[in-house]
């Protein structure tokens, strides 16, 4: 079974969620539009779609023109009931192109391992349904979801940015947060942005040592979460067909 990747830029990879979906039989048919791997224009070929984190704004066609592609792929995901996961920058251009909003924040940037909070539709989610209410997730956005889309069911929460994690239709999870790093994936971006959160009330080297103490329980609990957006696509393949 094909999982169409998309990855943003360089350093964005798929990382631990990747690695348990390739442990479990999935190919990542991985595409890089920024380096000039256009994406498909449909996902006929494809039995989901991973849309990776990454800086550009979720809008920002002239900084990323390959953005309208991943939005056209989004809603057929979504209509069509094929298994998505957004990442970060996957979750916040899922709000936006399903109706949601979102903006720029007015507080610094959320960085580290954050804890996260179950809203009460978590139990039974076949996706985020075991995550255990006060489990870490790593963080690192200065843009957010201010809100969720039409009908798109809240299912993880946190004190510091409302929108956590959600639903939309039956097969589409959105997560703000980065499921798929550890600490050897944040070190590059303190280095590349580590400056501009200083400058913005953050604490990139701080946000660094978070992630570095909690990869134990990070990849627990991530690995086990990528492995439930698996079987979920295991299904819909095998019923689909």
């Amino acid at each position: 079974m094909d999982i169409l990747v998309v990855q943003h830029e360089d350093g964005t990879g798929p990382g631990l969620v990747g690695a348990a979906l390739e442990a479990d039989g999935f190919r990542l048919d991985l595409r890089h539009p920024w380096a000039g791997r256009p994406l498909p224009a449909t996902l006929a070929d494809h039995d989901a779609l991973l849309v990776l984190g990454g800086a550009p704004n979720c809008d920002d066609d002239a900084a990323a023109p390959w953005l309208p592609a991943v939005r056209t792929l989004t809603r057929e995901a979504v209509e069509r009931g094929v298994p998505y996961l957004g990442i970060c920058l996957g979750a916040q251009i899922a709000a936006s192109c399903l109706g949601g909003r979102v903006v720029r924040r007015s507080r610094p940037p959320e960085l580290g391992a954050v804890p996260l909070r179950r809203l009460p539709a978590a139990s039974g989610d076949p996706v985020l349904g075991a995550v255990p209410d006060g489990a870490l997730a790593a963080q690192w956005h200065w843009d957010e979801i201010a809100d969720l889309p039409p009908g798109a069911t809240p299912l993880l929460t946190g004190d510091d940015c409302r929108h956590q994690a959600f639903r939309s239709g039956p097969a589409a999870w959105a997560v703000q947060f980065h499921p798929e790093v550890l600490a050897a994936d944040v070190a590059p971006w303190v280095a590349s942005d580590g400056p501009a959160a200083l400058a913005a009330g953050a604490d990139p080297h701080a946000a660094l040592a978070s992630v570095e103490a909690a990869e134990q329980q990070l990849r627990a609990v991530w690995t086990s979460m990528s492995r439930a957006w698996g079987s979920v696509i295991r299904t819909h393949a095998t019923t689909s067909r």
